[in-house]
């Protein structure tokens, strides 16, 4: 089976305070992951250091950060490289989430250059994808994420790719009062999976985990990571509530 993932994605959200009370509750939840299962807990990066113990004491938890530099060093004020990250021992990060490509106007050749940095530290990339309001409305989300995804990560070999996960955001259904179905997300990732495939051929595109990053919630994470592409969730609002975001975890394909 697929690496099964729920990764929380905390944003610019909780105090340290906040973040250790959230962490400790989930830490003390009684959790027991399967191997094929992981959790990851995307903190701001004043966080990483001082909870990675916290996370560390349960098998199966790992921070992550949320972004990182296109660059390894440099004059770049406020940036975070992804050597940086390796030093601290992360070991996974979040890069192009629809923010930042929209608040940041990050693009897909800058992506790619992420994806190296982090690939050459030895940080597994969550790579975002995903269509806005308009490309969903015209009918060419296909193409559309198909674009981003080739553009930011297809110039990798097999082995570096198969170290990528990937996360589908619905950009449509968040925030617009539309919502996006169980079947539109299994449709997505069943495509994103034939994209993998014609590019890296069958066996690699089975074990490339790709997350659904839409409004996953406790009530709906069940019939989502049901489905038969869809292997976990980039969660946001719900991870930071621990007992809807460990509701989550355990609906985990097992």
């Amino acid at each position: 089976m697929r690496q099964q993932i729920a990764a929380a994605n905390w944003k610019m959200n909780l105090t340290l305070s906040e973040g250790e009370q959230l962490v400790k509750a989930l830490v003390h939840a009684g959790i027991v992951l399967k191997k094929h299962q992981r959790v990851l807990m995307g903190v701001p990066f004043p966080y990483l250091v001082p909870l990675q113990a916290a996370v560390q004491r349960v098998e199966g938890f790992d921070l992550m950060a949320q972004n990182c530099a296109a660059t390894n060093n440099g004059a770049y004020t406020g940036e975070v490289s992804a050597t940086m990250l390796k030093s601290l021992g992360i070991q996974w990060t979040i890069i192009g989430h629809s923010e930042r490509r929209e608040y940041q106007l990050e693009g897909n050749a800058v992506l790619a250059q992420k994806a190296d940095r982090l690939l050459e530290n030895g940080l597994k990339p969550v790579f975002c994808c995903g269509e806005p309001l308009q490309i969903r409305e015209a009918n060419t989300h296909n193409g559309y994420v198909e674009t981003q995804i080739r553009e930011s990560l297809f110039h990798l070999d097999e082995k570096a790719m198969s170290h990528v996960v990937i996360a589908y955001e619905p950009i449509w259904a968040i925030g617009t009062g539309k919502t996006a179905s169980t079947e539109q997300a299994q449709e997505m990732h069943r495509y994103i999976r034939s994209v993998l495939e014609k590019q890296y051929g069958t066996t690699l595109a089975d074990t490339i985990p790709v997350l659904y990053g839409g409004s996953v919630k406790a009530n709906n994470a069940s019939e989502l990571f049901g489905q038969p592409d869809v292997d976990g969730g980039l969660v946001g609002g719900a991870s930071l509530v621990a007992d809807d975001f460990t509701a989550i975890i355990r609906s985990l394909k097992a």
